[in-house]
């Protein structure tokens, strides 16, 4: 496989799975996820895979996921943000402010006023 094609099957997975993931089918979503991270890495992806194992209330997990998106581009905001809020629901405040920071300085974020609100 190309890398050309590497890339348009990774995003078909992805689409594949943000579609399972909004129908509720999470296991599914998963593994799609994986499957698309598995031929090409982006911190979509990652971000996404930890907001379903987030709604599985797979935190740490979760966290793992969006520091994964982070290494893969940190431009990116929302893995911060999605960092801070689970943070949030871990009862682990002070850990959650530089994430959430982090979030509202990051290049690459459009729902600015996320972070302002989770802080």
């Amino acid at each position: 496989m190309t890398q050309e094609e590497r890339f348009q099957k990774a995003v078909e997975l992805l689409q594949e799975a943000y579609r399972l993931q909004m129908e509720g089918e999470l296991d599914a979503a998963i593994e799609r996820y994986q499957q698309s991270i598995a031929l090409h890495p982006t911190a979509e992806a990652h971000t996404f895979l930890g907001w379903t194992y987030s709604f599985q209330g797979r935190l740490e997990d979760a966290i793992v996921q969006c520091k994964e998106a982070i290494a893969v581009d940190a431009d990116f905001g929302n893995p911060y943000n999605d960092i801070g809020s689970y943070l949030i629901k871990l009862g682990r405040l002070d850990e959650a402010i530089p994430w959430l920071e982090s979030a509202i300085k990051a290049p690459r974020y459009e729902p600015r006023h996320y972070p302002h609100c989770n802080l």
